[in-house]
Parts: C-alpha cells; sequence; structure tokens
C-alpha cells in the first residue's frame, strides 16, 4: 500500500511537472510574439545600449554646419552719438544734455563673397559708424545699402573679395524638431555656435512696430509689418543679433533676432527670421536700395463665427471688404464680397497670411488669387502694383521724396555745429510746396508741426496724419545759423 502511494505520488509529481513547463513555454511564446509585433520606443532602444557601444548610435553630426558658419558670421560694432549727460554731475547741476558717444554690438552673415552682409535693423539703426570684424580677425568699415524696419533687416557692404559666404536655405521646407546652429557674438564672445531644434514655426510677437500708412491708398490694407518667426530653443543672448541660423547642411534659413524672456537672459526661446522673407528682401535692398512693396489694392475683413453667419458664408479665408479702383485686384475682376481663401495655392485665414504672401513678391509680379464667390470657386490671375497704383519699381531717391523735394540725413558733425539734436536736410528743392515757400536747398528742417523729425519716414508720418487742406508748419535752420519757419497746407 505504502509502495502505491509512493508511486502515485511519483506520477503526481511529474505529470505537475509537465503542466508548469508546458503552461511557462506558453507564456514565453506570448511574450515572444508580442515583442515581435510591437515597435520598441527609441528611449527603449537607447536604455538597453551599453554605454560603451554610444558611438554606434546615428546622431545628428553639427560639426560641418558650424566648421562652416563660424567663418561666415561677423561681429559688427556700432558707434553713434545720442543726447545724453557725460556724467552724473552734469544731470546734478542741470546742465543742458549734449551729444555723448555710444557703442553696440551684434553679429551679421556674410552672403556673398563679395563683401554683402545681412544682419538686424535694430543693430545698425541710427549708427554713424560700423566696424565689421571677420572670423580671423580682420577688420572692415562697413557701409549701409538699405534698412527695412518693416522686417528688422538691413543689408551692408565691406570692400572686400573672395569671402567664405552662406546659401540661403528653404525655410519653408524647415520641420518643427529639425536640428539647427545659433552663430553668433553673444556677450562679445566671438564666433559662438549653440545648439537646438525648431520649436515652431509662423511665430508672431508684434515685436516688430508697424509702418504708418505713406498715401490714402495705404489706408486700405494692413500695415506692413512681416513677422513670422522661427522659434528655436538654440541659445541666443545679447549679441546674438543679426547672426545665422543655419541647419546640419550649413545652410542659412534664419536671421536671429530676439529672444522671448522675464528675466533678460535666454530661456529656451528664441526668434529667427526665416530664409524666405530675408532673401526677397535682400534682394530689393542690392539692387534698388529700397524695398519693393507689392500692394494687391484690398480691404480685408476677417471671417469669425458672428460674421459668417451674418454674410451666410463659411468660417474660411478673408472677406473682401472694399476694392481699389486703381489696384491690381480690381483689373483682375475680384469684387466687394469676395472670400479670398488662397494665394498661389497657399491657405490665407487672416489679413496678415494675405499680406505676408504678397509681400514675398515686386510690382508687376503676377499671383493666383483663389475666392468663393455665390458658394462658388474662382480663380483670378492678379498684377500686383505699387503703391501709387502702378507697377513702376521705387528708387531710393524716391522714397526720400515729399512734396517733390528729395531730403538727406544730417551728419552729426553738424548737429554739433548748429547745437541741434534732430533733422533732415533738404537736398533737392524740386517742383512743389517748398519751392513755392522758397525753401533753399541746405535748409535743415528740425521739427514739423512741433514734431522732431529725424528721419524723412517721420516726416512723411506726420504729413500723413494731417487732413486734407490741413496746414503744416516746418521750422528748421539754414547751415549759416539762420533760424526760420515756413507755413502750407497739405
Amino acid at each position: 500500500m505504502k509502495i502505491k502511494n509512493l508511486l502515485f505520488m511519483l506520477l503526481a509529481s511529474i505529470l505537475g511537472g509537465l503542466i508548469a513547463v508546458s503552461v511557462q513555454t506558453g507564456k514565453s511564446d506570448s511574450r515572444e510574439s508580442t515583442s515581435n509585433v510591437a515597435t520598441p520606443s527609441r528611449y527603449a532602444q537607447l536604455a538597453s545600449l551599453d554605454p560603451n557601444s554610444i558611438q554606434d548610435v546615428s546622431f545628428p553630426d553639427l560639426t560641418f554646419a558650424a566648421e562652416k558658419a563660424i567663418h561666415c558670421v561677423v561681429h559688427v560694432t556700432v558707434k553713434s552719438m545720442v543726447e545724453g549727460y557725460g556724467n552724473f554731475f552734469d544731470y546734478f547741476y542741470g546742465r543742458n544734455p549734449q551729444q555723448v558717444p555710444r557703442e553696440g554690438f551684434g553679429s551679421g552673415v556674410i552672403i556673398s563673397a563679395d563683401g554683402y552682409i545681412v544682419t538686424n535693423n535694430h543693430v545698425v539703426s541710427r549708427s554713424e559708424e560700423i566696424e565689421v570684424v571677420l572670423n580671423d580677425n580682420r577688420s572692415f568699415t562697413a557701409k549701409i545699402i538699405g534698412v527695412d524696419p518693416a522686417t528688422d533687416l538691413a543689408l551692408l557692404k565691406i570692400d572686400e573679395t573672395d569671402l567664405p559666404f552662406l546659401t540661403f536655405g528653404d525655410s519653408d521646407a524647415t520641420r518643427v524638431g529639425e536640428w539647427v546652429l545659433a552663430v553668433g557674438n553673444p556677450f562679445n564672445l566671438m564666433s559662438t555656435v549653440t545648439a537646438g531644434i525648431v520649436s515652431a514655426k509662423g511665430r508672431r510677437l508684434n515685436f516688430i512696430d508697424s509702418q504708418q500708412p505713406r498715401s490714402r491708398q495705404q489706408q486700405s490694407q494692413q500695415q506692413r509689418t512681416i513677422e513670422s518667426f522661427i522659434q528655436t530653443d538654440a541659445a541666443i543672448n545679447q549679441g546674438n543679433s543679426g547672426g545665422a541660423l543655419v541647419n546640419i547642411r550649413g545652410e542659412l534659413i534664419g536671421i536671429n533676432t530676439l529672444i522671448y524672456t522675464r528675466s533678460g537672459d535666454f530661456s529656451g526661446n528664441a526668434f529667427a527670421i526665416p530664409a524666405t522673407i530675408a532673401q526677397k528682401v535682400v534682394a530689393d535692398l542690392k539692387e534698388f536700395g529700397v524695398i519693393q512693396q507689392a500692394w494687391m489694392g484690398i480691404a480685408m475683413q476677417e471671417i469669425d463665427e458672428n460674421f459668417a453667419k451674418e454674410k451666410n458664408i463659411k468660417v474660411e479665408g478673408v472677406y473682401v471688404s472694399e476694392v481699389a479702383d486703381n489696384g491690381g485686384a480690381a483689373a483682375a475682376g475680384i469684387k466687394a464680397g469676395d472670400v479670398i481663401t488662397s494665394i498661389n495655392n497657399v491657405t490665407v485665414n487672416s489679413a496678415y497670411d494675405v499680406q505676408l504672401q504678397i509681400s514675398m513678391y515686386r510690382p508687376n509680379d503676377q499671383v493666383t488669387v483663389t475666392v468663393t464667390r455665390d458658394k462658388k470657386t474662382q480663380q483670378f490671375r492678379v498684377t500686383l502694383r505699387n503703391m501709387e497704383g502702378n507697377t513702376q519699381m521705387l528708387r531710393e531717391d524716391s522714397s526720400n521724396e515729399i512734396f517733390g523735394t528729395i531730403f538727406e540725413e544730417v551728419s552729426q558733425k553738424e548737429k554739433q555745429d548748429l547745437r541741434i539734436s534732430s533733422g533732415i536736410k533738404v537736398k533737392e528743392v524740386g517742383q512743389g510746396k517748398f519751392r513755392d515757400a522758397r525753401v533753399r536747398n541746405g535748409f535743415i528742417i528740425t521739427t514739423v508741426n512741433d514734431k522732431p523729425v529725424n528721419s524723412v519716414n517721420d516726416f512723411r508720418k506726420i504729413v500723413d496724419a494731417v487732413e486734407s487742406r490741413g496746414q503744416i508748419l516746418v521750422k528748421g535752420i539754414y547751415p549759416n545759423g539762420q533760424m526760420t519757419y515756413y507755413l502750407f497746407n497739405k
């Protein structure tokens, strides 16, 4: 009996073991089957690696882009004179402010072998002297070819050839998450390279001040301020402005411009002007000295749910509320009440979207505008025009002309000699109000309607604010010290 029980227990143990092996094998097969179906995450792959074999993992190689870019990014030193006090005691004793020197710093990018350099307008604005230092420590005096405050870009030129330079890349093709390098001179530290990724595209921060309309025709369009920043987490600090944002191929995809911070130092958000915008601005400044601003000739209304319900239209596109008689839109057949949905197949949903697309073109360029009219889709081929309603290109001299008279800047020495702090000089009196008022060449306008003017744009803004037939009071001084004023109607 005991032998029977012993045999039974032995048989039961063997059977139990076989069942356990069978169950465990089934579980193992199940896990193996599951692992074959699921794709391990990148994190899991890296976590399982031996630290000694980490070099076998494929990471982006940034050395080529860095080596190429540092030779093409320059240090920009700006010297100017500003109104202020030489020391504390001047202020304490109530002495009048004087012209005191000021020095600023930034970066720039060489974009051609013959010495053209792109930087930010805010780096070189109101400069008296600009010095450019190359990566090999050679120093040059630079001159300003042109500036565009609406995009915060400026084009400089130095007299040198056979320079290393960066070529523009396609910033529109840049993808969020793509590796980029920021190259510049933060805190005057030459040839500094930082790395990061593209965090976002098409950012609007209202950083660039809007330009006021120059004529009544411009009242029918949005004020020209072009912002569509590339956001990156590559470290950018003071002195990086005007430097290069490059991709891993060493292509220039942006001009570093600003940081978004509460502390004043880099905190993870930096912004660059895209190459697509910079390239057009550079081409205009290089060829004409001024921006060729295209104009379609419409006033726009953005569409929200309430407006869509009122007009019985979809919440998409941009509503055309008014069409100028002398604009390209009217000539092409676009009417008030149309809804623009795309320009050259790029979807638009705001007035700014339309403005951004049009800003990429010049007068006399053609664009395909898709509209919805009476719930039907139509396309129009629009020939863009300038602010005067024609297709001619503006020239630098014409941008400095008001009332038929051409103006120029006043040198700092002239301001010091005449003891004035502001002013623009009459370069050439042409047919118009200034000649009628017997203003002579060389007259320096210091105020218009009792507002100081330091540029032609200052003068233009004041004039544009005056109603038709309103009075314009111009005060100033001649080079011999004679102070006088002129009064005439707009």
